[in-house]
């Protein structure tokens, strides 16, 4: 009966059964080492965004997905928004990704118009960086209309000096983005990082693939 018994524990512990759980215990490590990885690179280093609005037109529109790099304006620390590893901030013309002020449970993308200590101010729907016009190349507008600032400040806002740590942001579809103008500044610690390149875009309207914008790089 001890031999018996003592063959038969030999057989549960098969060097084929041995080896299979090794290998199962190997995908495991695998799988749980690729899902760190991609965690790390999505938090610190590349995200993908959709848009899904037309605050960014013609530069960004709706069902175009880019890959943003969060690299570039500084690790920081999930959840607490504190820089640990400062790499460089925002630059006017820079098109950002960042929290809405408004609703954190959103990411809004838009252009830097103004950053810490400039002085913003529009009139009649052009932009004054500092006393002078601002050259602005991306702004574009969809409706003639001029709106007075006492009644909305879309085409007549400011001026406002833009407080430490923070940004001045606008769409570059002027008449059709809500951005600083109606909602403020952006804190530096909002920021999630840069547009960096196109990688999909899918017009939802006719169903169609954008070939020619995959691939686009964005400034």
């Amino acid at each position: 009966m001890f031999i018996h018994r003592k063959i038969d524990m030999d057989k549960n512990n098969s060097p084929s059964k041995r080896k299979n759980k090794s290998k199962i215990q190997e995908y495991i490590e695998a799988i749980i080492i690729a899902i760190l990885i991609a965690v790390f690179i999505r938090t610190f280093i590349i995200q993908a965004y959709k848009i899904p609005s037309r605050s960014m037109v013609p530069k960004l529109v709706v069902g175009d997905h880019l890959l943003v790099n969060k690299f570039l304006y500084g690790i920081k620390i999930p959840y607490l928004r504190n820089t640990i590893i400062p790499v460089t901030n925002p630059e006017r013309g820079d098109i950002v990704v960042f929290i809405y002020p408004n609703d954190r449970s959103k990411d809004f993308i838009k252009r830097v118009i103004g950053v810490a200590g400039d002085t913003i101010e529009i009139r009649n729907k052009k932009v004054y960086l500092n006393g002078k016009e601002y050259t602005d190349p991306y702004g574009v507008h969809s409706d003639s209309v001029i709106y007075p600032g006492t009644m909305q400040p879309r085409d007549n806002f400011g001026p406002v000096t833009v407080p430490a740590n923070s940004l001045f942001v606008m769409g570059d579809n002027r008449d059709e983005s809500a951005d600083s103008r109606y909602w403020g500044f952006v804190d530096l610690k909002d920021v999630e990082g840069k547009a960096l390149i196109i990688y999909w875009s899918w017009n939802s309207e006719d169903n169609t693939l954008r070939w020619k914008r995959i691939g686009n790089l964005l400034n």
